[in-house]
Order: C-alpha cells, then sequence, then structure tokens
C-alpha cells in the first residue's frame, strides 16, 4: 500500500508556454522566439517536485477524458506522483492555461481555457483515509469545500495542512480566510499577508496571521527572496541571483521543494534557503515542471554561493 509523505488537493494544468518579445495585436502579431507544452498548476506542480526531490506525494484533483488529460496526467506520472485518487470527469480537460513570457525579462501573463476550474472536487469524492495517511496535506484554495474538509480531517488527525495562497492585492474572501485558520504553514504570494490583515509591514502582517491559526507564515517577494514568521524566529531569506529564462512556477517549485524540507525535518532557515534554490534553478529554464535539479544539484549549487 501507498504510503504518502505529501497529499496534495488542488489543481494540476496543462500550460502551452509562448515566449516573445511584446503581445501578439491584429495588426501586429509578432514572432515567438520559442515555444513549450509545459505542466502547471500550484498544488499539481508543488507535489512534482516534491516528488522529483524525493518525497512519497499523491496529488486529487479532476481530470477530463480527451488528450490533454492524458498529458496532465503523464506529467504527473513520470514524477512520481501517486494518481489513485484523481476525480474523473466527462468531457475534455478544463485545466488549459495560454503562458505568454516577456522574453527579456521572464515575466508573464495567463489565458485560461473557458470553464477553467468549473467542476471542482466535491467534499464526497474525497478518501478521508487516503487524505489523512499523509504527514503533510498540501492546498492550493481551488476546490473550496473539499480542501476545508480535507484540512479539518487532517487536523482531527493530528495531521497537518500547508497551504499556497496566491499573490494578491484584492481583499481577501471570507472562504480563504477560513481556510487559512485550518492552515499550520501557509505559503503566500506578495500582498496577501496585507490584505489578510491589513498590515502593509511584512513582519506585523505575518505576526497578526498567527493569530488567525497557522504556526508558520511565509511570504515570497520574488526577486526581494521569502520572509518567514513563527512564534520562534523572523528573519529575511534573499533570492538567488540567476539568467531568468521564465518566471512561471517559480513559486510552486518553492511550495514544494519547502515540503521537501518539512519532510525531512529541517529547519526553517535551512528550508527556506533550499527552496529559494530549487526556484532559482527552475527560473533558467523555460516552462512550468522544466529544469528541476536534484538534491546534489541544489546542494551544488548553494556551496558555489557559500
Amino acid at each position: 500500500m501507498f504510503e504518502p509523505d505529501i497529499v496534495g488537493l488542488g489543481i494540476a494544468n496543462v500550460d502551452v508556454v509562448i515566449r516573445l518579445e511584446h503581445m501578439p495585436r491584429w495588426e501586429d502579431p509578432g514572432l515567438a522566439s520559442s515555444f513549450t507544452l509545459a505542466d502547471g498548476g500550484p498544488a499539481g506542480t508543488a507535489c512534482a517536485v516534491a516528488a522529483m526531490l524525493g518525497a512519497r506525494a499523491g496529488f486529487v484533483d479532476t481530470v477530463g477524458n480527451d488528450e490533454m488529460a492524458a498529458i496532465k496526467l503523464g506529467s504527473l506520472e513520470r514524477a512520481g506522483v501517486d494518481l489513485s485518487r484523481m476525480v474523473q470527469r466527462e468531457g475534455p480537460e478544463d485545466h488549459v492555461v495560454i503562458v505568454y513570457v516577456q522574453e527579456k525579462t521572464g515575466e508573464r501573463c495567463f489565458s485560461f481555457v473557458q470553464g477553467f476550474l468549473s467542476q471542482p472536487v466535491r467534499p464526497e469524492e474525497l478518501d478521508r483515509d487516503y487524505l489523512t495517511s499523509a504527514r503533510y496535506l498540501h492546498l492550493d484554495s481551488t476546490h473550496g469545500d473539499a480542501a476545508l474538509q480535507a484540512a479539518c480531517w487532517m487536523h482531527e488527525e493530528g495531521k497537518t495542512v500547508v497551504l499556497d495562497a496566491a499573490a494578491t492585492n484584492q481583499p481577501v474572501p471570507a472562504p480563504m480566510r477560513a481556510l487559512v485558520a485550518e492552515t499550520d504553514v501557509l505559503i503566500c504570494g506578495s500582498g496577501f499577508g496585507s490584505m489578510l490583515t491589513g498590515h502593509e509591514d511584512l513582519w506585523q502582517a505575518g505576526r497578526a496571521i498567527l493569530d488567525i491559526g497557522p504556526r508558520i507564515v511565509v511570504q515570497t517577494e520574488g526577486v526581494d527572496g521569502s520572509y518567514t514568521v513563527s512564534a520562534d524566529e523572523e528573519f529575511h531569506t534573499p533570492a538567488f541571483e540567476v539568467d531568468v529564462v521564465d518566471t512561471t512556477g517559480a513559486g510552486d517549485v518553492f511550495h514544494g521543494a519547502y515540503l521537501v524540507g518539512l519532510v525531512r525535518g529541517w529547519d526553517l532557515r535551512r528550508i527556506a534557503t533550499f527552496s529559494s534554490a530549487v526556484s532559482a534553478i527552475h527560473c533558467t529554464v523555460l516552462g512550468n515542471r522544466k529544469g528541476i535539479p536534484s538534491i546534489e544539484e541544489v546542494e551544488t549549487f548553494l556551496r558555489e554561493r557559500s
């Protein structure tokens, strides 16, 4: 019987990645400098990265029955992720994203296929025993009702919930606030902490979030690195400088590496540095799950940068 360290409940995408100098216009479509069919999705990518780095990972999401669905499943399977609890949906795969990458900066813009996330996993479709067999549940805020139910089950079993909260400049809705309250380790993007708490200062926002429920808060700030707040310590981890090709999925890769650090029982500073290194290496290659290094390659990267 497969005994996972981590189970992810969230989305996995098929990403159509196009690298170009400027966005196409009807009168000037321009040329794409490169193109790839890649794999994305916050929780899906995090679980794939964790498995590639040696953790036992399972993943739960919906999946269609067309060629895109087969591509989505194949990518996760090749990474070593257990997909035995995926939820089948009739019809085409709806988790498909067009990703435009600015070739000079690596910044990107997303176009979602119509119907994206229109058929979420429902609580009654979850396997409680499978989810709670893992030490860590990783969520990305999709499949809202199912995610909240799964988090509650994990806490009833004394297990740990990790939440990926995306960057935002909008007020945090009530369902997301409820999910944060059921989270142990919150890894959030730029702006989330201030939108959740009303504090612009990252350290103040982190402390305020600890009062909501999480015991560890990590806010990622792109080229400015990450900021960690817990009851015992607060620290900043700088980002590594690399020749950026594509930043797509950098945060998702960070989360997957962070899960590996948690599974291995590392201290928070080591986990943050390791995650930053894995994410930086990933950004040197085009495509969301491309260029994921081995543990040995990460250690070499870190030694070279002292």
